[in-house]
């Protein structure tokens, strides 16, 4: 399947999620902050396909997180999970097709929904 790259800071929450994605079939590089994620991302290359990230993490943030990977893998799409408000964060990614958010709390089959989603559309662009 897909190479994912996780970013979250709760402990608990990201080995959830892990296991959640890696049953679905993707394989999964698991962060615990953004600096983490962004140096996995400059490590991993062109092989991640997508970025979940939790929008508020110490450090470095999902929202800079995304766009300096952006920059490095303009193909990347990216999913921030966050349990602050959608609406609030909608300007702030305005203009980048490849970012979703989906707000915590959410239903694992609804988070893996929404990751094949995301990828299929990249792959149907592709084709």
């Amino acid at each position: 399947m897909a190479h994912i790259l996780l970013a979250e800071d709760d402990d608990s929450m990201r080995q959830f999620l892990t296991l959640a994605l890696e049953k679905a079939g993707h394989r999964v590089t698991a962060c615990a902050d953004g600096l983490a994620a962004y140096k996995a991302a400059e490590d991993l290359g062109a092989t991640v396909n997508l970025l979940l990230a939790d929008i508020v993490m110490p450090g470095m943030d999902g929202i800079e997180l995304s766009q300096r990977v952006s920059q490095l893998h303009p193909h990347v799409k990216i999913l921030f999970i966050t349990g602050f408000s959608a609406v609030a964060m909608g300007a702030s990614i305005n203009g980048n097709d490849n970012a979703k958010i989906l707000s915590k709390p959410f239903h694992l089959n609804d988070l893996v929904k929404q990751v094949d989603e995301i990828l299929a559309k990249s792959t149907t662009a592709a084709l």
